[in-house]
């Protein structure tokens, strides 16, 4: 089935059709001045014959206390005010939780009682747990995303309040409407010295920065994985109840991760 990309806006929050996976590239573009330090990340989808479309481009903000990535469906418009703005990923101070949201309203920047459905989604939270031994291992992550109602549409989760984020409730076990996904845990392997995950030919270079997603339920269900085929070439595909947005801000989470890992 031809996955349809016209309204790009909308494309990016709908979930992955079921039974299909959706397989994309990441190019990570560090060319001028200050791009070692803030690379754009550009998000094609592939299609047959070596053909891509462009979906979504990120970039870390410059004069952000924490990790700070605006997500845009234009490659050349990266402002907060612009129209193309989708989405952003917010780290906290240690770099270790990261918040996906939509470009809805922060409500602690509103005085006044919002229409709820102009405030913020949040679409996802990433946990990475520090490697306290520091040896070289694999590293774990949470991700918590909001569930799915009975018409296979996503739980809409706008928190007013820190009590109600995506963060909050996964660390109170409060996990009604959302669904925890861990990373698959790689098999060490003697022949290579290496831990190591089946991607299927879609991942040709180790790299500790390669996962998979999954949910304790049903392991071999890959909800999302990702990894690296060359220097700055990354793939990244992703399954039902995923949506492009959410996979994109989880990859660029394990960008940036610095902790529990070499």
């Amino acid at each position: 089935p031809l996955i349809d990309v016209d309204d790009l806006e909308e494309f990016a929050v709908r979930p992955a059709p079921q039974g299909v996976t959706v397989k994309c590239r990441i190019t990570r573009d560090k060319k001028g001045m200050d791009r070692g330090m803030y690379p754009t990340y550009y998000l094609h989808l592939e299609r047959e014959h070596g053909k891509k479309v462009f979906l979504l481009a990120g970039r870390k903000r410059k004069k952000s206390k924490t990790s700070n990535y605006l997500i845009s469906i234009d490659p050349t418009d990266l402002s907060r005010g612009g129209e193309s703005f989708i989405g952003k990923l917010r780290s906290n101070l240690m770099g270790t939780k990261f918040t996906v949201y939509d470009s809805g309203v922060n409500p602690m920047k509103t005085t006044s009682s919002l229409e709820a459905s102009t405030l913020r989604q949040e679409l996802a939270a990433i946990c990475y747990e520090t490697n306290v031994l520091g040896f070289k291992g694999p590293r774990k992550m949470s991700v918590i995303i909001p569930g799915m109602n009975m018409d296979h549409e996503r739980v809409s989760i706008r928190p007013r309040n820190e009590h109600e984020t995506l963060l909050a409730r996964w660390q109170n076990k409060n996990t009604e409407s959302v669904i925890e996904l861990h990373n698959k845990t790689p098999v060490w392997n003697d022949d290579t010295q290496s831990y190591v995950l089946n991607f299927h030919g879609r991942v040709t270079q180790a790299s500790v920065k390669n996962f998979q997603i999954i949910h304790d339920n049903d392991p071999d269900y890959i909800v999302m994985q990702f990894g690296r085929v060359a220097e700055d070439v990354f793939t990244m595909d992703y399954n039902y109840p995923m949506c492009a947005l959410q996979a994109f801000a989880i990859a660029l989470s394990s960008f940036d991760s610095k902790l529990a890992c070499e």
